[in-house]
């Protein structure tokens, strides 16, 4: 029974990870709301929402990886400078990367335990829809301007909009999207640079904490080690969809494209609210 909730929780993650709702609020509110047979508090429990995160960073690899493959020519051919279009963008990359790795690595469990809350996640998940219908807005007001000339500060606003995502109920693709918005980029470019930022950081923190799943004190159950290995490859395959569907998605939306998923999680954090507290 433990195993077909947790292929259900890496399904859920592979598709909110991306979509700009929230896959940290989702984890905590729905196997709540639902009653879930999840121990949240099992020492192998981390180490398994890390896998799923792996496999949504191969996802993206694999998704982006003629980007990629054109950052890395770009540097190489700058010789670790900025002298092309693809070299910049990969140093933007880096300056976006810095400031949400530093602050996770430093805050990540104060900030969990601060706000790990059922009610805290649902009230950050409406906040997070109030943050995406503001961003439309932006969108409305200024013209994007291409990734390549995106600035120094607004790559790195855009990594610290990123540590926000720590938070239960803020997304991290939401808030960096909004913040790319709000640097002068359109949908698509803010969402390409979103998700490229996304990669490393997700892939830095499974580095960080398999191990911890092989380790004894982790006490996985008997035959589980599968089901997670496989939770890791559906969560991959949830998310390439997510990408493939939002990248077509914010090339075609000339105004709102935030607009219906911003509704979506106020309303969702405000069933979950009225659902827990009649429940």
């Amino acid at each position: 029974m433990l195993s077909l909730f947790l292929i259900l929780l890496a399904i859920l993650q592979g598709i909110s990870e991306l979509f700009p709702i929230s896959s940290l609020g989702h984890s905590v509110l729905v196997p709540a709301l639902f009653h879930w047979p999840i121990d949240r508090d099992a020492a192998w429990f981390l180490p398994y929402v890390v896998v799923l995160h792996i496999g949504t960073a191969t996802a993206l690899f694999i998704y982006f990886w003629r980007d990629w493959r054109d950052l890395l020519r770009g540097f190489a051919a700058a010789r670790g400078g900025t002298g092309n279009p693809e070299a910049r963008l990969l140093w933007l990359l880096v300056c976006g990367t810095l400031p949400a790795g530093i602050l996770g690595l430093v805050l990540e469990k104060k900030v969990r335990e601060l706000f790990g809350g059922f009610n805290v996640a649902a009230v950050f998940l409406m906040l997070n829809g109030v943050l995406l219908i503001v961003g439309d807005r932006f969108k409305r007001q200024q013209a994007g301007v291409a990734l390549e000339s995106l600035g120094w500060l607004e790559a790195f606003l855009i990594g610290c909009a990123q540590a926000l995502a720590l938070i239960p109920g803020i997304s991290r693709s939401g808030v960096t999207l909004v913040a790319g918005l709000m640097g002068g980029l359109d949908y698509a470019a803010s969402a390409r640079f979103s998700f490229l930022l996304a990669t490393p950081i997700i892939a830095a923190a499974g580095v960080l904490e398999i191990p911890k799943l092989l380790h004894p004190h982790a006490e996985l159950p008997p035959g589980l080690l599968g089901t997670i290995l496989l939770g890791g490859v559906l969560a991959g395959v949830c998310a390439w969809l997510s990408a493939w569907f939002l990248m077509r998605w914010f090339k075609t939306r000339e105004l709102t494209a935030l607009r219906p998923f911003g509704i979506y999680c106020l309303l969702a954090g405000a069933m979950a609210l009225l659902w827990h507290a009649l429940g």
